[in-house]
């Protein structure tokens, strides 16, 4: 596939309709989320406020004026003692998967958690997406742990595999 070329910028308030969008694609057709409904323009403003004021990076990837992904990080469990590992996600516009967006996205994502001191960053992919396991494992991601039946979408049960990137901080 031809690779698209994408500017990744510091999202704005303005690019949270097409981060919603992106991101209802995936939770109404794929198993990319275990969210069950379509979430709200407004509840993705206050996650984005909350990203905001807690310090965490939400960048989006933008060929010409389009949003085509976007991709976080956030704090991976509440309790202190885990503060040196985060959680990410990374979202791209459904007909451009595999064509390098993703990866336009996580380089500087991984670079921004090494400059912040982060020890680890951990990602959580259903089991069945075998191109996100492999997009993961390309970036240097290793499998820790797969937990079976924890989620249920789509009238089946979902296994969850965790992978982890180890920074070196």
């Amino acid at each position: 596939m031809t690779p698209v070329p994408v500017i990744v910028r510091a999202a704005t308030r303005a690019d949270l309709p097409a981060i919603t969008d992106i991101y209802n694609h995936a939770v109404l057709h794929t198993t990319a989320s275990y969210d069950l409904e379509p979430v709200t323009l407004a509840s993705r403003q206050d996650w984005f406020d909350e990203k905001a004021a807690r310090g965490w990076p939400v960048w989006v990837a933008v060929t010409g004026e389009e949003v085509v992904g976007w991709a976080t990080f956030g704090p991976f469990r509440a309790k202190p003692g885990y503060r040196f590992t985060a959680e990410h996600s990374v979202y791209v516009r459904d007909g451009l998967r595999g064509r390098g967006v993703g990866r336009a996205l996580m380089l500087p994502l991984i670079a921004e958690a090494r400059a912040r001191g982060l020890h680890s960053l951990v990602g959580g992919v259903d089991a069945g997406n075998a191109g996100s396991l492999a997009f993961h494992e390309r970036l240097g991601f290793e499998r820790v742990a797969h937990f079976r039946e924890v989620g249920h979408k789509f009238g089946r049960w979902l296994d969850l595999v965790f992978l982890q990137l180890p920074l070196g901080a």
